[in-house]
């Protein structure tokens, strides 16, 4: 890697909804802090659950130290308008906008790109700022990252002179230096995420943001070799399947039934996981790296998870 994934200062990260996005998010907030570096992760997803990850209470505007090293948030776009009034106006927090609020919300409907504005430009500021070491985001799902991150272009693009246009110049700046900035795609071994994720790359050389890593979460190990399919294949056989059931005094039919399936639903996988890779080899540009994180066969999604997501990250990326 020409870049390593954690020396970037500010990355984003996405996914189809379902692949396990915020788990990776977390457990790369986590990488980076056992890296030294003080960081901060932000949920932009109304529908990830950060605060889950790590076995915390709700998430709000004002990032929260959780550990030493690590804080979080969640992202709320009035609360970023007030802080921007106030960091680049001098204007006074109030606890409500009130008229503004409701002038702000006509010119985000008026104005597509407003919202999203205010979104990336706090974690930019932030990234600006060096308040942080590195910056994760728990962005927003595939469909709607492409749309925040050329919003600061777009609003470029519309307004010719001002302090808005002063402000997107240099998030620009920022969002387009493959040093500083980079989008981390979650995927996973299946048909439809496979193919968003070929989609949103293709996307994603648009908006001017390096793709840093893909990273394909739950792959199967592989549990059963031919020689062991050859083993269950003659254990099948009905006399041999008898007598292994007196022995073990139950059918084992299910059992050697289950194995099968373990193995084609690995190589359906396999299959899968090879069309991502020719898929990103034809992208042009600077090969990035595909990470693997393999199934945790847990029914957990919390701390234990997280850490179990990290440690499987940091084997990939040493």
């Amino acid at each position: 890697m020409a870049i390593g994934l954690l020396d970037r200062r500010l990355l984003f990260v996405t996914g189809k909804g379902g692949v396990g996005k915020t788990t990776v998010a977390a457990a790369l907030a986590l990488l980076a802090v056992g890296e030294g570096r003080r960081t901060l992760v932000c949920e932009l997803d109304a529908k990830g659950d950060l605060a889950g990850a790590y076995e915390v209470g709700p998430l709000a505007f004002e990032a929260r130290q959780l550990q030493p090293g690590l804080f979080a948030m969640a992202m709320d776009t009035e609360a970023s308008l007030r802080e921007y009034l106030a960091v680049q106006l001098k204007m006074p927090r109030l606890s409500r906008l009130g008229a503004m609020a409701r002038t702000f919300d006509f010119l985000a409907n008026a104005a597509p790109g407003i919202k999203e504005i205010l979104t990336v430009g706090k974690l930019a500021w932030e990234t600006r700022e060096r308040h942080y070491d590195v910056v994760i985001v728990d962005a927003a799902a595939s469909g709607h990252i492409i749309g925040q991150l050329r919003a600061p272009q777009a609003i470029n693009e519309l307004l010719s002179v001002g302090l808005v246009r002063e402000q997107t110049g240099w998030m620009l700046q920022l969002l387009g230096d493959a040093a500083v900035t980079g989008v981390v795609v979650v995927a996973a071994p299946e048909e439809m995420p496979v193919t968003e994720t070929l989609e949103l790359v293709e996307e994603l050389a648009t908006t001017g943001v390096d793709l840093a890593a893909v990273v394909v979460n739950r792959v199967l190990p592989e549990l059963f070799g031919r020689s062991e399919e050859e083993v269950f294949d003659r254990l099948a056989e009905p006399e041999a399947a008898a007598a292994l059931a007196e022995v073990v005094g139950r059918p084992v039919a299910p059992v050697l039934e289950a194995a099968r399936l373990a193995v084609r639903l690995r190589r359906t996988r396999a299959a899968h996981l090879v069309r991502l890779r020719e898929g990103l080899n034809q992208r042009s540009g600077p090969p990035r790296p595909v990470v693997y994180v393999p199934e945790l066969f847990s029914r957990s999604h919390g701390r234990r998870a997280t850490n179990q997501v990290a440690e499987a990250l940091a084997a990939e990326l040493s």
